[in-house]
């Protein structure tokens, strides 16, 4: 495994074609970020507002599965979020969920450039480098989602397939997991696919690459069992859909 502050890299010399992204991976606050510590309760910073709960361990076993390296973050999305572009307004959330952060309430652009550079851009290097190891990459992102938002509706879905323009991998994902009459499959939720400057737009929307952003419902992957579960569920319509798209 190769490691580093800002990310880790699992099975890097796996041989499918395929790269698995946990852009959300971690709840930790570097060191070098106000002393570790943003100033939220231990709750706040185990709740998905800090981190996409259950992801990191389905992307381990969902790599070993297909035999795809892992790329994943090892800091909090409060403290920079590696999924949204550079001068993307949210990529510095103050406030989120109905938790204010305080020690990004007064964080300047000279703060963000610093945590860009501790956190945001390594991590981001590290799949431009993966990425260009293969000559037709195909890229994976997991993510989790809470099931109920403050004051929001309860959220329906076990799982969520997000995209853009580039429908090529998710239609046949989506219509493969659809199959599975336990599933209810959230098309486009419960977020918007199209977020210019993130993560699958820099390093795979952009380059034309095949990819799929995945989103499961993270009381469903808390447990180590549970994150085992989805990813022995979600291999076989992943390798499916590749078939279908690449073929």
């Amino acid at each position: 495994m190769t490691c580093n502050k800002a990310f880790s890299i699992k099975g890097k010399d796996r041989s499918a074609n395929i790269i698995i992204l946990c852009d959300h991976a971690s709840n930790r606050i570097p060191q070098e970020i106000n002393n570790g510590c943003l100033g939220l309760s231990a709750n706040d910073m185990n709740r998905h507002i800090a981190y996409d709960v259950g992801a990191a361990g389905v992307s381990e076993h969902l790599g070993v599965l297909l035999d795809a390296p892992v790329i994943a973050s090892n800091f909090s999305r409060l403290v920079i979020d590696p999924n949204r572009g550079e001068d993307d307004p949210t990529l510095l959330m103050r406030l989120y969920d109905g938790s204010i952060i305080p020690a990004n309430r007064h964080a300047d652009d000279a703060e963000k450039l610093r945590r860009l550079d501790l956190c945001y851009r390594p991590y981001d290097r590290a799949i431009t480098q993966m990425v260009a190891k293969y000559k037709n990459p195909i890229l994976i992102a997991v993510h989790s989602f809470t099931p109920q938002l403050n004051g929001r509706p309860k959220r329906p879905w076990e799982i969520g397939v997000l995209f853009a323009d580039d429908k090529r991998l998710s239609t046949p994902f989506i219509a493969s997991l659809q199959g599975d009459i336990e599933l209810t499959v959230g098309i486009n939720e419960p977020y918007s696919g199209k977020y210019d400057g993130d993560t699958m737009d820099r390093h795979a929307m952009q380059a034309g690459h095949l990819h799929a952003l995945i989103e499961v419902r993270n009381d469903l992957i808390e447990t180590e069992s549970g994150q085992k579960e989805w990813a022995e569920r979600l291999a076989p319509h992943l390798t499916a859909a590749i078939e279908q798209a690449t073929t």
